[in-house]
């Protein structure tokens, strides 16, 4: 569990990433998770972006994503969600939260 200056150092970092991830109408897939799943592996944090004909309620999908990929939701604003995972293997470990 993140604490509230975790989730804001990470919100910093977040705002300088791009959005390369996209869920669209076919809603949350297999692939989908699977392809979130490695880049969550190799970046920590990532940016998805949600495409105007979403049908469910981002929120809810944000905690779905998080849950199903053991992840947590760092931030949901609009159509952004911003997921983060620490890699287990600190050699590998990319971001450093401050504690």
């Amino acid at each position: 569990m993140l604490n509230s200056k975790q989730i804001k150092y990470l919100k910093g970092i977040a705002n300088t990433l791009q959005a390369k991830y996209q869920l669209g109408k076919n809603l949350i897939s297999e692939n989908n998770l699977d392809l979130l799943d490695k880049a969550l592996t190799k970046n920590e944090l990532i940016k998805i972006s949600i495409m105007k004909g979403f049908d469910l309620d981002i929120k809810e999908t944000a905690n779905d994503l998080g849950n199903a990929l053991h992840a947590e939701v760092v931030q949901v604003i609009g159509g952004v969600i911003v997921l983060f995972r620490k890699n287990l293997n600190n050699s590998e470990s990319k971001i450093h939260l401050p504690k």
